[in-house]
This record gives C-alpha cells, structure tokens and sequence, in this order.
C-alpha cells in the first residue's frame, strides 16, 4: 500500500539549478553508487550510511541518517526527533546519465502520517559542465518545506567537494 499524500499538501515542485565543472560520470556515480551517496548526501552537520541501494527501476536506497554536528545535534533534540533516521526511497526513472526519479517515504514527522515525497533530477552537458535540474515535491506544511529546502541547499553545496574528490579517484 503507497501512503497517500494529504489532501492539503501544496504544490507545485521546488526546483534548484545548478550547474558544476565536472564529468558526467562523476555527477552521475555520486547519484547512484554508495560511495557517492556517502561522500555528500545529507546537510551539513550530517553522515549517511548505505545500508542497501538496489539501482533499478522500483528498486530502493536505504540510508541512516545521523546528525554529528553540534548545532545539528542541537536542533534535533529541541524539536524531539531522533539524531539518527532511516530513510527509504523507490527509484521511479532511471535513465543512466540523464534523468533519475524517486518516491520518499516521509515517515519521520511526528504526528504526520507518512506519504511520499517525489524527486526528479535531469543532467545535462553544456560547456560549463553539467547542469544538474532538482524538482522535489512540497512536503505537508511550509514550516517542513522550507527545512527541507535548507537541507538540499546545504547537501548540494558539498557536491564540488565529493565531485573533486571523484575526480581524483577516477584519475583526471
């Protein structure tokens, strides 16, 4: 059974843009490998372990979630949830290199029923580099919309770090 979104859950999608100096193969591992998802998934003040990553269409990506930075520590025990969550998503589009979607369980908001939260993110190469397109769904109010807008600027600045860091792996 997929939870339902609640009938006031406001729309449309958030969008962020960004484009980073970077291969497309190493955009894309940090998308779909552990090491990738590890090197920069999460706010900052925040580790995330893989625990399972099935990529394919309807497979899943599981992850714990642990909050390590002061402030971060701070915030979570003001607002009583845990330091350390698990979080589920089902890969809904996988289209290697240019386009992957997903379905997030949110089921860590206290007195909130769980739904989904639907994300789409698209690549493509221009002369800068790669311009990678996030569309993420509203969550159920906008005091929760806008912590989750705060998370995904913070995790999206760590991408050059993780991506410099895939380039020297990778030998470039």
């Amino acid at each position: 059974m997929t939870p339902a979104v609640p009938s006031d859950h406001p729309s449309p999608s958030l969008v962020l843009e960004r484009i980073y100096a970077a291969p497309l193969k190493d955009m894309w591992a940090l998308w779909t490998t552990k090491a990738g998802i590890e090197s920069w998934w999460g706010p900052e003040g925040f580790t995330v372990a893989v625990a399972h990553l099935d990529l394919q269409l309807g497979g899943a990506l599981e992850y714990v979630m642990t909050a390590t930075g002061q402030s971060q520590i701070g915030f979570m025990q003001s607002v009583g949830l845990p330091l350390a969550t698990t979080a589920k998503l089902t890969f809904t589009a996988i289209d290697p290199g240019r386009k992957l979607a997903y379905v997030t369980l949110a089921d860590f908001v206290p007195g909130v029923a769980p739904y989904e939260i639907a994300t789409q993110v698209e690549f493509a190469v221009e002369a800068q580099g790669v311009r990678m397109t996030v569309s993420v769904a509203r969550m159920h109010d906008e005091v929760w919309t806008e912590r989750a807008v705060a998370g995904w600027l913070s995790q999206l600045s760590k991408l050059p770090l993780a991506l410099s860091g895939a380039a020297m792996a990778s030998g470039q």
